[in-house]
């Protein structure tokens, strides 16, 4: 199965560190983000499961919902959290599938093809309270992940879904934004109080509308 933007991000059932969960239900109406890890014990990976423990609360804040995947089983997980907690100075706190029969790596299509058939590749996955997929990143196994970066994503993708706007190149929280080429200069006038600067007619800036 191969999964691309704006797909409906597919449903399961599975066993977690924290109980068994339905994807769907799990995330209500709030967003997600579920990313993936070869296995467990592996290094890169035990310090980017204590990064995102750390930073998890901005996570909270965005009403985004965090999961993670191994295909170990849940046993397994547990004491790689012990790992993670001591060597990390943190404690894990979300939950991590069991996936030990590639049901849900499998649907997602974590499983890397020119690798060791049980090894899933690094992935994330950004949905929206619509469960449609709002992005899709892999990454090697040797590379951590940047999750201040997946936080700017979060913040990118929300704006885009509540006013309408894009953000440009280099983009951080507080900087301006892109209109839109569906808006029109008259709606524009009417969405974004703060005015907009149209430096070519298809790109026309306007501060970040909540802040």
């Amino acid at each position: 199965m191969t999964l691309r933007l704006g797909d409906t991000a597919p449903d399961f059932k599975a066993e977690t560190t924290e109980g068994e969960i339905q994807f769907h239900n799990w995330l209500g109406n709030d967003w997600g983000m579920l990313f993936s890890h070869p296995k467990d014990f592996t290094p890169v990976c035990t310090t980017e499961l204590g990064a995102m423990s750390k930073i998890k609360p901005e996570f909270d804040r965005r009403s985004v919902k965090v999961l993670a995947i191994s295909v170990d089983p849940v046993d397994s997980h547990k004491k790689w959290i012990a790992d993670i907690n001591e060597t990390q100075n943190t404690k894990v706190n979300f939950p991590i599938i069991g996936d030990s029969d590639h049901k849900v790596a499998d649907l997602y299509d974590m499983i890397h093809p020119k690798e060791l058939d049980q090894m899933t590749v690094r992935s994330v996955f950004i949905i929206g309270p619509d469960k449609k997929i709002k992005l899709m990143l892999t990454y090697p196994a040797s590379t951590g992940r940047n999750f201040d970066e997946l936080l700017r994503v979060v913040d990118s993708v929300q704006l885009t879904a509540k006013y309408q706007i894009a953000t440009p190149a280099n983009w951080n929280d507080g900087d301006d934004c892109i209109i839109v080429p569906q808006v029109n200069n008259e709606e524009a006038t009417k969405k974004f109080p703060k005015g907009f600067t149209e430096v070519k007619p298809y790109l026309r800036l306007t501060p970040q509308p909540n802040k």
